[in-house]
């Protein structure tokens, strides 16, 4: 199994787990004298048995990336990087928009505001950072698709 099938099948796993959660939610009070509409046995049965695969194929996972390595650099150092990454773009974002918004005056002896930083200079760092996170996502989806999974641990 490739590395991107496991990346996907955990998704529908996690998926799983949280309608699984969702179930048991519904079904943990009835009505006395009546029945749930699901038997909460049952689904806490499905949902051990979810987390199980799920645990399982997450090591594999974790243990695949750890031991393949780009450019030098194993997956997992990759993937914090691009995860750090996007963190900040997001924040800093956040942050340009904020110095870039627009505050109107009514009167000339209103309270002037202005921006703390260069707006423009910071949406070009902006735009450097998240031309490099699109360059490192490609390098990790590339390798998703081509790298084995490991299958035990």
């Amino acid at each position: 199994m490739k590395l991107a099938n496991a990346l996907t099948e955990r998704a529908e796993l996690q998926t799983r787990v949280r309608q699984l959660e969702s179930r048991l939610m519904n079904n943990a009070q009835v009505q006395e004298g009546e029945r749930p509409a699901e038997e909460p046995a049952a689904l806490l049965e499905a949902l051990d048995a979810a987390y199980a695969a799920l645990e399982s194929l997450i090591a594999r996972i974790n243990l695949t990336n750890s031991a393949t390595y780009v450019q030098g650099e194993s997956l997992t150092a990759l993937l914090a990087r691009r995860d750090c990454l996007a963190g900040k773009i997001g924040v800093l974002r956040t942050f340009c928009d904020n110095a870039s918004a627009l505050v109107t005056r009514r009167t000339i002896g209103e309270i002037r505001i202005k921006s703390t930083v260069d707006v423009a200079a910071m949406q070009k760092q902006i735009d450097v950072l998240s031309k490099e996170l699109r360059e490192l996502d490609a390098v990790i989806q590339e390798k998703n698709w081509t790298t084995e999974l490991l299958e035990s641990f």
